[in-house]
């Protein structure tokens, strides 16, 4: 077990050397850094900038007040800002398959999904972070919210859950990409998808529409659930009350499915020449 332990803090230490040496390197170039910082910033002050507009003109989004859409709308943000952070590198997965750089992956002594999400740091992740916590500090603000300590403890575990039921998402799609690189269209398109629809309750939407964001692309579980949860409104959910408040744990639960998915697909992966 002190071995285990040992090697396993050896491993982190390693990563966060490899971190550290990959923010320098960004450094280096320091008006880019700024500028995908900067990038970042301005694509989701584009996003508040449309919802608040959306809540000038209808305050009371499918029932929900607007502090409560603005909790949703900031959770989310937040809750992609840690992903794009820890886990946004997925993306670079079909390039990284049609350069021939993944093939490289596979004779290092580190996990192959970690490498991956270590082969750049995400500058544009900072620019979303501070948009993130800046928004979701005024909905903290601004909610009818005592914040008891279940209170701030759920929050936390819903923030930590929609990052994770986000990057159990495109790690699912990015095990695709391992054999179809240019399947990489649905990423974007899912993630054009999250930025126009997560923001938001979806119990305005069509109950079809709604239960797609559901059960076939789980949105509905990163913000709308912890927040419905949070700000008691379970009502119309189109789950139970029950499975809404266990958000977090299904967030988990779908991360982890996913990274079994990965590594069953990079085991049938056969490198860029097929």
């Amino acid at each position: 077990m002190a071995l285990r332990l040992r090697a396993f803090l050896a491993a982190w230490r390693i990563a966060l050397r490899i971190v550290g040496l990959s923010f320098r390197a960004e450094l280096q170039y320091r008006s880019n850094f700024l500028a995908n910082v900067v990038l970042g910033i301005m694509w989701q002050v584009s996003i508040i900038v449309f919802a608040t507009v959306l809540l000038g003109r209808f305050p009371d989004m499918g029932g929900w007040p607007s502090d409560a859409v603005l909790l949703i709308a900031s959770m989310r943000m937040l809750s992609h800002g840690f992903h794009a952070l820890l886990f946004g590198r997925s993306y670079q997965l079909s390039v990284l398959v049609q350069e021939g750089r993944l093939d490289a992956f596979l004779l290092r002594p580190m996990p192959v999904y970690r490498q991956v999400q270590l082969s750049a740091f995400p500058v544009n992740a900072l620019g979303d972070l501070i948009v993130g916590v800046s928004m979701f500090t005024g909905a903290v603000m601004m909610v009818d919210l005592a914040w008891t300590l279940p209170q701030i403890l759920y929050v936390t575990a819903g923030l930590i859950g929609g990052t994770l039921m986000e990057a159990a998402i495109f790690t699912a799609l990015s095990s695709g990409h391992l054999h179809f690189p240019s399947s990489s269209a649905w990423s974007t398109w899912i993630e054009e998808l999250f930025g126009m629809f997560g923001s938001y309750p979806l119990s305005f939407l069509p109950r079809l529409v709604s239960s797609a964001f559901t059960f076939v692309l789980p949105l509905a579980f990163i913000a709308y659930f912890p927040a419905a949860v949070l700000t008691d409104h379970i009502e119309g959910l189109g789950v139970p009350a029950t499975v809404a408040l266990l958000s977090p744990v299904i967030g988990l639960a779908a991360f982890v499915a996913s990274r079994l998915l990965w590594n069953m697909s990079l085991r049938r992966y056969t490198g860029v020449t097929g």
